[in-house]
């Protein structure tokens, strides 16, 4: 299990929020992405590559 404190977070270059602390943030490991609210760094989840692939490539159609 990885704890939040070390793992690489970054947010999209694709957020486009007025506020720019208003985002989704992301930190990938070997075959798992972990998501999080960059406003509540407490909670997060993680998925697995393809399900993030998935789901990344529902929002661009």
């Amino acid at each position: 299990m990885n704890h939040a404190s070390d793992l690489d977070w970054f947010k999209s270059s694709y957020s486009d929020s007025s506020d720019i602390n208003d985002c989704v943030e992301v930190a990938t490991t070997p075959g798992t992405v972990h998501v999080r609210d960059s406003k509540a760094l407490g909670p997060q989840f993680a998925v697995s590559d393809a399900a993030w692939a998935g789901f990344v490539t529902s929002l661009a159609a």
